[in-house]
């Protein structure tokens, strides 16, 4: 193919896709790469913040499951459940990254269904090679294609092992009683979840790479799932044995950037730029990755349409930028110790007795309440409740 593109895209996920539809609408000619077989979901929770819904309404038009409760459980056990105030949404990833990608096509990208596999430049022109043989030319290369992005190890650097997070674990089958859980983990610096989709339930661990134990992890959220399908509450039903249950397994790496690193970390040069998980745009203390993935594809698209494409690195750090600095700052304290146990643990007790921190957690969950000032919130509302 010798045609010319304006921009080419690698990754079609939230990040990818959106970018790919922003561009497109500016009249500028978009080539978006979706590489991932049609089977084969990335693998996440796939949980969307009622932030992220009140920033692109449209997001609700993709099926989803919609959220108005979540149980939080400690790493001793103590259970606190929370009526959210705004509801949040769960979606497959298959169902919202096509819904994005077709937002991206009918506004004018043109969707290539291979691999980007390799790329050139030669003066001005990216020269970028599909799995599938064929070959196209751009002026402007966006690598969006996930933490493992071979494309941005090339262009920017790769991200180390002591940077990444682990997510794993398998999807089931809906039960009798759905209900969304995240329950913190004893021993380890991460937490387990259960979030139920509108035909499945994703259950699933993410913790820190380092000192990562598959074995006894999985153990963990095998337990994990026998409680959910069997709740302590009396049932005249028999109990479940997942064993029987048609579970599928998924693993993936996300970003969970320190913060010497996400001052160092290069986004943007000449020609080129990554979003979302590419960047390493991912909450280190939840994983949370896609709402930082479409205000990434936003404010690059703002960036290049206004002709100023290095002006991106600048704006994701000051728009979203400290956020992330100030979660990797506290990761280890909020997976730490605090008085004697887990800070989740006292978090909770604190919740179980006390409407102002049962605030504070509700904003946690809907994306409103930031890392920088969390401290002084809890502070406040601890002694002062009714502000």
């Amino acid at each position: 193919m010798n045609a010319l593109f304006d921009i080419a895209i690698v990754g079609a996920g939230p990040a990818g896709s959106f970018a790919a539809e922003l561009l497109a609408r500016t009249g500028a000619r978009v080539a978006l790469f979706d590489g991932r077989p049609h089977k084969e979901p990335k693998a996440c929770g796939g949980g969307v913040t009622s932030k992220a819904l009140r920033a692109w309404p449209h997001l609700l038009n993709a099926p989803s499951r919609t959220i108005t409760r979540v149980e939080m459980i400690s790493p001793s056990g103590k259970r606190l459940p929370l009526r959210l105030r705004e509801p949040f949404a769960i979606y497959s990833r298959r169902a919202l990254d096509g819904y994005l990608r077709l937002r991206a096509e009918r506004a004018g990208a043109e969707i290539f269904k291979t691999r980007a596999s390799d790329f050139a430049r030669d003066g001005r022109i990216w020269t970028i090679r599909a799995k599938s043989g064929s070959v196209l030319r751009a002026k402007f290369l966006v690598a969006a294609d996930g933490a493992n992005s071979s494309f941005a190890r090339r262009l920017a650097e790769r991200i180390a092992n002591a940077d990444m997070e682990v997510a794993f674990g398998y999807r089931g089958p809906l039960t009798r009683e759905v209900a969304t859980v995240i329950s913190f983990l004893p021993g380890w610096a991460g937490y387990a979840w259960a979030f139920p989709r509108l035909d499945h339930i994703c259950f699933g661990i993410a913790v820190g790479q380092e000192g990562f134990d598959h074995d006894a992890l999985d153990n963990h959220l095998r337990r994990f799932i026998v409680d959910y399908y069997n709740p302590r509450a009396a049932s005249k039903e028999p109990p479940v044995d997942i064993d029987r249950l048609p579970l599928v397994r998924y693993a993936a790496r996300i970003p969970g950037l320190s913060a010497e690193t996400l001052d160092r970390r290069r986004t943007v040069g000449d020609g080129w730029a990554l979003l979302g998980d590419a960047a390493g745009f991912a909450d280190p203390v939840t994983g949370e990755g896609i709402y930082y993935a479409l205000r990434s594809a936003e404010l690059f698209a703002q960036s290049l349409a206004q002709d100023a494409a290095r002006s991106y690195e600048e704006r994701w750090r000051e728009d979203f930028g400290q956020q992330l600095r100030r979660a990797a700052q506290m990761r280890r304290r909020f997976y730490g110790d605090l008085l004697g146990a887990p800070f989740s643990e006292r978090m909770i007790e604190l919740g179980r007795a006390h409407r102002g921190v049962r605030r504070t957690l509700r904003e946690l969950i809907a994306g409103d309440q930031g890392y920088v000032d969390l401290k002084r919130t809890l502070f406040r509302r601890f002694f002062w409740p009714f502000d």
